[in-house]
């Protein structure tokens, strides 16, 4: 992934983001084009450290010709994106650009045992029936173990060791507080719901510069 150094982030923010979002875009090549299927999935850790990403697909899906364990992967995870105006800027002469979260985390992909796929099916769905809180958690003992046997048997499990990753957070971090703040509330106030998260997490990442922001008009006040 091409990162400016301004919007660079480290191993363990990327990490958190992707774990966080859960969900992303598996990629592999065949040889002749491009594979790709949108997929959940969670991260764990080895003994040593490495990450891992753990998902399923299912079973007649062309990616699971091309777990190998050897050949790498990509499974790019993307936040929030939005558009931004030149006219939104204090500064003259600026031009049309997008602020976005991205994480591409990349390495070999296995296939897991039918003992590992079943703890992968708990794990992925206490993941995301914790975000439905305080609703009761669904588990997979509220099936019948000839149900989920047969839905079982249509995915297969697959975890990716995770050997490079990379984050690019474009907030418009280079900017001035002046040019920063006036894109943040122009985002804010948007209707769309990725614009008004991209103005917060610039809220997040640079609160001094909205701290000035408003002691300027405190003082401007009459």
């Amino acid at each position: 992934m091409y990162t400016p150094p301004f919007f660079k982030q480290d191993r363990a923010a990327s990490l958190k983001f992707a774990d966080t979002r859960g969900f992303g875009t598996m990629c592999a090549f065949d040889g002749h084009k491009p594979i790709a299927s949108p997929i959940p999935f969670y991260l764990t850790y080895a003994a040593d450290g490495t990450p891992q990403a753990a998902f399923h697909v299912a079973r007649h899906n062309p990616l699971l010709k091309l777990a190998d364990g050897t050949a790498s992967w990509l499974l790019a995870v993307n936040g929030p994106d939005a558009y931004v105006s030149p006219d939104w800027y204090v500064s003259p002469d600026q031009v049309p650009t997008w602020l976005y979260q991205s994480v591409h985390l990349t390495g070999p992909v296995r296939l897991l045992s039918d003992g590992e796929l079943a703890v992968q099916i708990d794990t992925l769905s206490d993941k995301f029936e914790s975000w439905l809180l305080p609703k009761k958690p669904w588990t997979s003992a509220k099936m019948t173990a000839g149900r989920l046997e047969a839905l079982k048997k249509g995915i297969v499990g697959l975890v990716m060791t995770v050997e490079e990753v990379e984050g690019s957070f474009k907030l418009n971090q280079h900017k001035s507080d002046a040019d920063y703040t006036a894109i943040a509330n122009a985002l804010g106030a948007q209707a769309h719901a990725d614009a008004r998260a991209i103005a917060q997490l610039m809220q997040d990442v640079r609160p001094e510069a909205f701290a000035s922001e408003t002691n300027m008009l405190e003082r401007s006040a009459p």
